[in-house]
């Protein structure tokens, strides 16, 4: 990464894949440390997951064939089972026409459970995003076109809960604590939901542009006061302060193009990389001390990398705190931040 004023660069790794790569994960497992899972972005039904472990004495990445599956339509989330203890089976979870486990062995990845949420029918809406919950690994939170969310107990294979969550459809969703989650949506807002009272939501902010989805949501699981926000087309990051609802504690304006992912760093709760179509990775220290910001709309990063190639999404490792892993093209890069 380099700063905005330092033309110096340090560790930029890059793997290339055998198509476009859209949807990426880390693994949390000790035991497959820097191991990542990387989905394709092709417009056919046929897509891939592949498996990718990277070397961090050799700086080098290393691939097995056998690891890699291939997967219906392209995979609109990615993410390993969020547990550091190797006892539990290795699983990754994919999205897309239906939520999927998979599970992973030492020479083959066969597929574990089929998640239909419609009960009536075969078919099921598409899902547009998912959260496995660090918390209790027995839940999947994902968001559905069909303005649904749905909680699901990856143990029983079955739903544990469905709400009507929007007026439009729902984009993203994002675990805030125990029972506590929130989802954006067509409909321009971030909406709060709290298992325990199932028949209510808090609106915490709407886009102040009419009828604009907002598209990407990540909560801050370090420091569950704030959640960042993308909305479609926009060159902006909203972060939230769920203290001071409606009302947005900064807005992040420095990317060129439209930004696409987001990502919190997994340990302190004040860093934030977005990535967008500028082909710019930018990190910033969002919060300094916990206060809001009067200069806030005004912030500069603290860092920046520029790729050559529009960038589709962005991870922070949550083990290896300080890489970050990318993708755009048909390129996989880790960044030494």
């Amino acid at each position: 990464m380099q700063s905005p004023s330092s033309d110096k660069k340090s560790g930029v790794y890059t793997y290339i894949a055998q198509w476009p790569v859209c949807s990426l994960a880390w693994s949390v497992r000790p035991d497959k440390r820097s191991r990542l899972a990387i989905g394709s972005f092709m417009e056919e039904y046929s897509n891939r997951v592949e498996l990718v472990q990277f070397n961090l004495d050799a700086a080098d990445f290393t691939t097995d064939s056998r690891l890699i599956f291939d997967h219906p339509y392209a995979p609109t989330n990615l993410m390993f089972f969020p547990s550091e203890d190797t006892t539990n089976p290795d699983l990754v979870a994919t999205s897309g026409d239906y939520l999927r486990l998979w599970e992973i062995h030492e020479d083959h990845i066969e597929l574990k459970s089929l998640m239909n949420g419609n009960k009536s029918s075969e078919f099921n809406s598409a899902i547009t995003s998912f959260d496995w919950a660090e918390f209790d690994p027995r839940r999947v939170a994902s968001a559905s076109v069909d303005s649904t969310c749905t909680v699901w107990d990856v143990e029983r294979q079955a739903v544990d809960t469905q709400l009507v969550a929007h007026d439009k459809e729902v984009y993203d969703i994002s675990w805030g604590g125990f029972n506590v989650f929130a989802s954006v949506s067509g409909d321009g807002s971030i909406r709060v939901f709290d298992l325990r009272d199932k028949e209510r939501s808090t609106i915490i902010y709407e886009n102040p542009i009419q009828e604009c989805p907002l598209l990407r949501l990540e909560w801050n699981k370090a420091d569950p006061r704030f959640m960042a926000a993308v909305g479609m087309d926009s060159n902006k990051v909203v972060i939230v302060d769920i203290r001071f609802p409606t009302t947005p504690l900064m807005e992040l304006c420095r990317h060129k193009g439209s930004v696409n992912a987001i990502s919190w760093a997994p340990y302190n709760g004040r860093l934030l990389c977005s990535v967008g179509d500028d082909s710019r990775a930018l990190i910033w220290e969002v919060v300094a001390a916990g206060d809001r910001s009067e200069n806030g709309d005004n912030l500069e990063p603290e860092m920046w990398y520029g790729s050559n190639a529009e960038i589709n999404n962005v991870r922070w490792s949550p083990v290896e705190f300080d890489w970050i892993a990318i993708g755009f093209l048909n390129k996989l890069q880790l960044l030494k931040v």
